[in-house]
Parts: C-alpha cells; structure tokens; sequence
C-alpha cells in the first residue's frame, strides 16, 4: 500500500502504488479509518496492490481460482473493502496490477514461445484488469511487470482503447507507463521511468517519483533494521525535491501478512503528515518555479501558486540569515514563513535576490524541526 501526495491532482497524473505481496490473514481493523492515523498525513489517493509478481489476487478474481484474497486467507474482498473506505473519506483510489506472473505455468510457456503466443494474456491479464474496471471503477491504474515483452504480446493499446473510450472510467482515469518493454519513460497519462526516479532537470511530462519507507524491500520484512527505513528528514526533502520538480511523491508502506502498518511506519507516515499540516501550502496544488533549485544546491527548493513563490529551505542557517539569490524583489515584497505569524525582516542583496533575517524561535518549540518554508509575494 502506499501514500500519495504531489503537486498537481489526480487528473494530472497522480499515483500511488503498493509492492505487498499477498495478505495470507488479515485483520479487523478498517484500512483508511485507523483511529491513531486520523491525524497522519493528507492523504489525497491511495493505491492497493491488486496483484504482484507472484499472482495472489488481493480480491476474488474469477480467474484466479483458490489464489486469492476470497478463497483462502482472510476470506474477504480486500480491494472492495479498502475502496469503500477510502471513497468515505473522499480520497482517490488507484489499483496496481502485474501484467505477469513469474510461475504461472502459461505465461512461462508464452515466454518459451517468444511470445508469438498469448495463453496467459488471453487466460489471465486481460480477464483480470477487465474486471478490476467494471468492478472497482478505480481512479487510477499503476501497471506493472511489462518489461519482458512488447505490447503486441500483452494487448495493451487494445485494453487501453477500450478504458479511454468505453469503460465506465473513461473520463476520470489516470494510467502510469508501464505497459510494455519499450513504454517507460515514453508513453503513459505521467511517467514513473524507473523505481525511485529523479530527472535532474525539469521534465516535460508529467512524473511521479515512487519510493519506500524501507529502503531494502517494497514489501513487509521482519528482518527489516532501523537503519536500513528512510528517516523523516530524508523522506520530508524527497518530497520537496519531487514537487520542486512538478512531480508527484508516492510513499509506499509494506502491511504485513495481518494488514497491519507497523508502529514504526505510522510514525513515519505522522510525522510527514505534521509537516504538511503546516507546510502543505508549499506542496498541494504547486507548480515549479521558473527555477526549481537555490543556486544548484539541494538544500532550499522552490515551488510557486498564483503569485507567491515558496523556498522550502531544508537546512537552518547558523546566523539564522537565509539568502537566496533567485527571487528579484520589489518595494512591495513581502516574506513570511509558514506556521509564524509575523512577517520577516529582508533586504535586498548588494549583487542579486533577499537576505532574509529568520525568526529567533526555540528549536523545540517551533512546529517543525526539518524544512522550513518561507511564502515570498510580490517577487520576480
């Protein structure tokens, strides 16, 4: 399962995906209505892990018979449940669905053909992602497992044509690229390129960067070691430079076999959703500014709405004197930072930009303690 935020909206190209595998058993508690993650992060669309590489389908697929989530395991429609839930709330719901199946004895017998035969797309894939469609009329479809063969094998543009012109999503769904060996980074609604992309430069298209709290594993380990997850500092400045980017950041968490978010996750996944509550004017509804970095570094970021520019700075300076050479200022620029009150003191640069006198505020009282944002209006 995984968490999603970005800087446009669904029809933009968000995506959020899963990479659990199959929830063998699974518990009482609703996913989307968790009490202690009331107060978690702004979620604006989740996707569920439909079907992964193994071929354990996380609802009663008609063609998957004793290998899902209805059948055996928990006995319940697990992608029918999560979706109800979600839509309560009035967050988005994407599916993630594996075009193949690494046992499946006839997709490995297409694979022997080289895939002059299609058994497995006519027996399994396509039954299933019609199915998916007309059952769960999902906002979003995150395709997966197409690299080893072209669209001509798996059908896509066939299925596609259909989902964008007769399904019964046809005018609100959103697709990834991932649909054939040659698709990546080429064809799709937005683009994933590759697991925990980063462009460098500003793209052209629409982008997603997808990443995992647990740095080893798109799955639930109980090996896994706190080392190896992804602090709050580093997964608050992947976001930033995501949308800084114009892209949209997908958080992925690994339930385990019970469905159950470990505590550690849910710490991760809170303290994020602390920072977007102060700093989500900075984030939601953005575009990329005419310059998406401070001078080539990594450590303040800027995005735009309307007419205010953002500089999310990811390191405090010691003299709490930030300067930024970017913005062009006027008379009338004015310079706060979110979650404070008062406007800064700035003056303008002997060469170029602000210097920016930041609030004196105990570290431990100020609402944040990593990346801050200041809101500039009336800049350049």
């Amino acid at each position: 399962m995984l968490w999603g935020w970005g800087a446009g909206d669904l029809s933009g190209g968000v995506s959020p995906v899963g990479r659990s595998s199959s929830l063998l058993s699974y518990g009482e508690a609703s996913w989307g209505r968790a009490p202690e993650m009331e107060e978690g992060p702004d979620d604006r669309y989740v996707v569920l892990t439909t079907k992964h590489h193994e071929g354990f389908t996380n609802w009663g697929s008609p063609v998957s018979w004793n290998w899902n989530s209805v059948d055996t395991g928990p006995h319940r429609d697990i992608v029918g449940e999560l979706g109800e839930a979600l839509r309560e709330r009035n967050i988005h719901y994407g599916l993630y669905h594996s075009l193949l199946e690494w046992f499946h004895p006839l997709y490995l017998e297409d694979k022997k053909n080289g895939f002059k035969t299609q058994k497995f797309v006519s027996a399994k894939t396509m039954p299933e992602l019609y199915d998916l469609v007309l059952k769960y009329k999902p906002d979003l479809i995150w395709s997966d497992g197409d690299w080893e063969a072209p669209d001509t094998y798996w059908n896509s543009t066939s299925f596609l044509a259909w989902l964008y012109n007769d399904s019964p999503v046809k005018d609100t769904v959103v697709v990834n690229d991932r649909w054939c060996n040659n698709c990546s980074c080429h064809h799709g609604g937005y683009y994933n390129c590759a697991d925990k992309y980063k462009p460098g430069t500003l793209p052209g298209h629409k982008w997603e960067m997808c990443s995992s709290i647990d740095r080893m594993s798109w799955g639930y380990r109980s090996n896994m070691h706190l080392i190896e997850l992804m602090s709050e500092s580093s997964i608050i400045a992947e976001l930033v430079e995501t949308v800084s980017f114009g892209g949209n950041y997908l958080l992925n968490v690994g339930p385990t076999k019970e469905g159950v978010i470990l505590p550690i996750f849910q710490a991760r996944l809170l303290a994020l959703g602390k920072w977007l509550s102060i700093n989500g004017e900075a984030i939601y509804a953005t575009e990329p500014w005419r310059v998406q970095m401070e001078n080539g570094t990594n450590s303040v970021w800027y995005t735009s709405k309307e007419s205010a520019v953002y500089a999310i700075f990811l390191a405090w300076p010691q003299d709490s004197v930030l300067k930024l050479s970017s913005p062009i200022p006027s008379p009338n620029t004015q310079v706060t930072m979110l979650g404070f009150i008062k406007p800064l003191k700035w003056e303008k640069s002997l060469d170029k930009g602000l210097i920016i006198t930041l609030p004196y505020v105990p570290s431990l009282v100020f609402p944040v303690q990593y990346g801050w944002t200041l809101k500039l209006e009336e800049v350049a």
